[in-house]
């Protein structure tokens, strides 16, 4: 029986028959405007409120944007961080070479230390882009991956997707990494006119799960998957 991880996401839990494997790495991928943040956000929100600790890595937004985007859906992390049961760290990607040292010696000791169990990194496109060759981009990401399984937290990860194929990443190796693939996109309905977000649980390594292209939206308190709906 493999542990599960709740996401605090309503639906995708039960898509994914509890939530999501503990101690697995799973990429959450999608084009502009999906929701990846938020989901990750959303994420470690719910780790919180059950008293776990988490670590929110990222190489775009510094700590007061991020509490921001968090405060816009009611979740107001700073007191986590004051109880030293959160802490958001940037990575700047200008300067490749540290960034990648940081990652490679202080992230495992570090979460180890602080004891997440919960670890976004926001997100892993920016990271392959510090390298130059295919081989690197491959090679850091499934190191990334391990140093992280090691410490046993669950991570998710947030990757763009490829303009020409939204269940490919853009750089097409974080989904072979991880654990699991969950994908976001628009889809646009027809006979409607409009564009819909659908969520797919791609693959999740262990564990039975609805495959189905499932509709949802992002509302005033995160995402929501309408796991009964058709699309």
């Amino acid at each position: 029986m493999v542990d599960r991880v709740k996401t605090g996401i309503d639906g995708l839990d039960e898509m994914l028959e509890g939530g999501l494997p503990k101690g697995h790495t799973v990429v959450v991928m999608g084009s502009f405007g999906t929701g990846k943040t938020t989901f990750g956000l959303q994420f470690l929100n719910q780790g919180l409120k059950q008293g776990e600790k988490g670590i929110y890595i990222s190489l775009e937004e510094d700590d007061r944007s991020i509490l921001e985007d968090a405060m816009a859906f009611g979740w107001d992390l700073k007191p986590s961080m004051d109880a030293k049961k959160l802490v958001i760290i940037k990575l700047e990607p200008t300067d490749a070479k540290t960034t990648i040292s940081r990652v490679k010696s202080e992230l495992p000791d570090f979460i180890k230390s602080f004891g997440a169990t919960r670890i976004v990194f926001d997100s892993v496109s920016l990271l392959n882009m510090l390298f130059d060759s295919e081989h690197d981009k491959r090679v850091n990401l499934f190191n990334l991956s391990q140093l992280v399984k090691k410490t046993g937290a669950t991570c998710l990860m947030t990757a763009e997707v490829n303009d020409e194929n939204p269940l490919a990443t853009r750089d097409g190796l974080a989904e072979y990494v991880a654990d699991g693939v969950i994908a976001l996109r628009y889809v646009e309905v027809k006979d409607k006119n409009e564009m819909t977000l659908t969520l797919r649980v791609v693959k999740m390594r262990r564990i039975k799960h609805s495959r189905r292209i499932t509709p949802y939206s992002i509302g005033q308190k995160g995402l929501e998957v309408h796991a009964g709906a058709e699309l």
